[in-house]
């Protein structure tokens, strides 16, 4: 349904606004005026994941925690659940993953970015009494390394920012980003492209052969001079494609060209992959119908 990022220096009160937005959600969910789908929120976060705030002392092992954390994510999202991420998320790239792999499964996106003042977040910090307090040295590191949100990118937007002297969070607007928001189509780089059957190759060169075969045929039972105009390709029993020629003898040569033009054009498409939207038809009815247009496109009056 929708995926919420919640971003913040560290230990700025992210985890408090992330339960203050399920509260209010799971609230409006349960209200009896309520009439859309039902759904369901939960918070992703390290402490769920076991993940020690000592993993972001080095990038070697906070690699593999940040993967941890996508991974859940992705077992996580789904179309009854809004899925808050409360952690760090301090680095832009990360987000902008995030924010792809929502667009993938189709949810509505948005960020809270958690304001406090470097002197306050760093007080919260020394202050810790439950065992989640980040070391001062790396804390300091991470006050630097941090990016902050824009609402001026896609991957952030829309964002909303929640300074350190609000009593609550905007609960009104992202209720309505989270269940009115535009869903975006998955990003073109992300999908998977769609493969040609295995025998399309060959459905390809034996289509192409037989239609240039079955117009010289033509134009040699036409008594020296082909007429020109529409005539039908007896190519199969079921296989009987029309095409319109100028009234003039074509040389074999020219058909070459043509079929030659249009199968390494075609071959790319089934060895590489097409881009094309929807099912792509390769079976010879279809073949022999796009090299007609091809010659009829090409083909000198």
């Amino acid at each position: 349904m929708a995926l919420i990022t919640i971003s913040g220096y560290p230990s700025s009160g992210k985890t408090r606004r992330a339960e203050q937005i399920k509260t209010h959600l799971e609230k409006r969910l349960q209200d009896p005026n309520y009439t859309g789908p039902k759904l369901k929120v939960h918070i992703l976060s390290d402490d769920e994941l076991n993940i020690d705030r000592s993993v972001y002392n080095e990038s070697r092992s906070e690699k593999p925690a940040r993967g941890a954390l996508f991974t859940a994510m992705q077992r996580l999202m789904s179309r009854d659940t809004i899925l808050i991420v409360d952690s760090l998320n301090y680095i832009k790239g990360f987000r902008y993953q995030m924010y792809c792999a929502a667009r993938e499964l189709k949810l509505r996106v948005c960020t809270v970015y958690v304001v406090a003042t470097h002197d306050l977040a760093r007080e919260w910090n020394s202050t810790r009494t439950d065992g989640k307090a980040y070391s001062p040295e790396t804390f300091e590191n991470l006050l630097l390394r941090y990016e902050e949100p824009s609402s001026m990118v896609r991957w952030d937007s829309p964002l909303f920012t929640v300074p350190w002297l609000d009593e609550d969070v905007p609960a009104d607007d992202i209720w309505k980003a989270v269940t009115e928001g535009v869903v975006k189509p998955p990003n073109a780089g992300t999908q998977a492209v769609p493969k040609a059957p295995t025998d399309a190759l060959r459905a390809l060169e034996h289509t192409t052969t037989s239609i240039v075969a079955a117009i010289m045929s033509e134009q040699a039972n036409s008594g020296g001079f082909f007429p020109g105009g529409s005539i039908t390709l007896s190519l199969s029993d079921g296989l009987k494609p029309r095409i319109t020629l100028p009234a003039r003898n074509i040389t074999l040569s020219e058909l070459q060209r043509m079929k030659r033009q249009f199968t390494t054009v075609h071959k790319k498409a089934i060895t590489l992959g097409t881009t094309e939207k929807g099912s792509v038809d390769w079976s010879e009815e279809s073949v022999a119908e796009k090299f007609v247009a091809h010659v009829e496109e090409n083909i000198k009056p």
